[in-house]
């Protein structure tokens, strides 16, 4: 299993960014009662990336450092900065609120993901005027998970009180390690004493009613970790009694301090099989502990899975507002910006926001008022490939209706057939596992042996386009 072989599937900062076949360093998975790839065309054959968007994702790009490790859209302001100070964040939430009020009406939302960057440096009623915005222009489904980002030591018992008292009810905690030593060599700015208060908060709100869940994140195949070490994190996570776990692989991505390391030989990082290991280790711990294994990097006690980024998986759309965010309404990528002056120029030219103009086919490209879209601001597609379906779809632990999915796709069955030629040894080890249509990686032993898996299927969906 190595770590450095990366899958493209669709670029969103709080959902699979750049994949390695094993698992994502990136926000977590997961998400319980949407639709599923494969899951047929109900309501007079009309594919479910037809269906008005019902997720919305809102990426807030301030931190107060960037980690070494991470390439994410985001905007430095320094270890003390505020949204109740910085005249950088009241500006261009500015922005935010006119790109939600431009978007095109739709059914109400029932998953809102708030991410970053680190979103709890927003005030509460900062936040609280997001998804007031988002209600105006959607509404809220009843019901509706609103999970917001939040880094210990970003926040307080009060503040948090704020953010519930403004709607949210989801937490993502980004943990990533109870060592001190690990969290600075990460370029981390809380240490283990502020993760322990922060998941005490989030355990007293559950307890009192107030948040319905929360989740942990963890990075695994950090240099120089062993399976001693690694199982102690396991434990302490365990211990803190997180509904949901979000265990991701580091990825050493190019432009960042860990790249900058690993070209100069100063980052021992484990080898293929170690990582192998690793994730089988974890597999196991967590399930042993309750944890249903649902996504390769996603654990969750019963009924706390994630509902909102299981709608990336699925092929449904969503809408996605902000700096850096992509999204798909109906099937189809835009990508904004990465910088504040580009996407304040990109929205005074109007923003795209995929809705389907007037005649236009559910799916096809958009624009302002049903125009093209700007090239160099969007990745165009009718519905997400073949190939990207089947890769995040693989990463569930259901699998995919692999013939189904073919044959909305125009794939023939002698192609079909070719991939699962390509794949046979894998089913041969029952690492890839039939289950009557549908196709699942086995637990643990293929979700973290994927890499060869999903490695075939790039190959052979490259051949079949003349993609590289």
């Amino acid at each position: 299993m190595a770590c450095d072989v990366l899958v493209p599937i669709p670029k969103q900062e709080a959902c699979p960014i750049q994949a390695p076949l094993t698992g994502v360093l990136n926000r977590p998975s997961g998400l319980g009662h949407s639709p599923e790839p494969g899951a047929g065309a109900p309501q007079g054959g009309v594919s479910r990336r037809a269906w008005p968007p019902r997720s919305a994702y809102l990426h807030i790009p301030f931190c107060h450092r960037r980690c070494f490790y991470c390439d994410f859209a985001v905007v430095p302001l320094g270890d003390h900065a505020d949204g109740a100070e910085s005249g950088s964040i009241a500006a261009y939430l500015e922005l935010l609120l006119g790109e939600i009020a431009a978007a095109p009406a739709g059914p109400p939302l029932s998953t809102v993901y708030v991410g970053g960057g680190t979103p709890s440096m927003l005030t509460p009623s900062q936040l609280g005027s997001l998804l007031a915005a988002l209600a105006a222009r959607f509404g809220l489904a009843p019901g509706a998970e609103i999970s917001l980002e939040m880094d210990p030591a970003s926040f307080d018992g009060p503040r948090l009180a704020g953010y519930l008292a403004a709607g949210v009810n989801r937490v993502s905690l980004g943990g990533q390690s109870f060592d001190d030593g690990v969290l600075e060599r990460l370029g981390r700015r809380h240490r283990r004493s502020d993760l322990l208060q922060a998941a005490a908060w989030l355990n007293q709100a559950r307890q009192g009613g107030d948040l319905a869940s929360w989740s942990l994140d963890l990075i695994q195949g950090l240099p120089e970790q062993g399976l001693a070490a690694w199982r102690d994190q396991l434990d302490q996570a365990v211990a803190l009694a997180p509904p949901h776990l979000s265990i991701y692989d580091l990825i050493i991505e190019p432009g960042t301090v860990f790249a900058w390391r690993q070209g100069r030989g100063e980052l021992e990082l484990p080898d293929a099989d170690l990582g192998a290991d690793l994730m089988e280790l974890t597999a196991q711990a967590l399930q042993a502990a309750g944890y249903g294994h649902y996504e390769i990097s996603n654990f969750a006690l019963p009924g706390h899975a994630s509902r909102h980024n299981r709608v990336y998986w699925s092929g449904a759309g969503w809408w996605g507002f902000g700096l850096g965010a992509t999204s798909a309404p109906w099937g189809q990528r835009l990508a904004r910006p990465r910088t504040r002056a580009a996407y304040a120029e990109w929205l005074a030219q109007g923003s795209p926001t995929g809705s389907p103009g007037p005649g236009s086919v559910p799916g096809a490209a958009a624009g302002p008022s049903g125009g093209s879209p700007t090239p160099q601001d969007t990745t165009q597609a009718p519905g997400l490939p073949f190939d990207e379906r089947l890769l995040v779809g693989l990463r569930r632990r259901e699998g995919v209706r692999l013939a189904e999915l073919a044959g909305q796709a125009g794939v023939t069955p002698s192609e079909l057939e070719e991939l699962l030629g390509r794949w046979q040894p894998y089913r041969e080890r029952r690492l890839l596992l039939q289950d009557g249509p549908r196709w699942r990686l086995s637990d643990p032993e293929g979700l973290a042996l994927s890499n060869g898996v999903l490695r075939e299927l790039v190959a052979w969906w490259e051949e079949r386009t003349g993609e590289d």
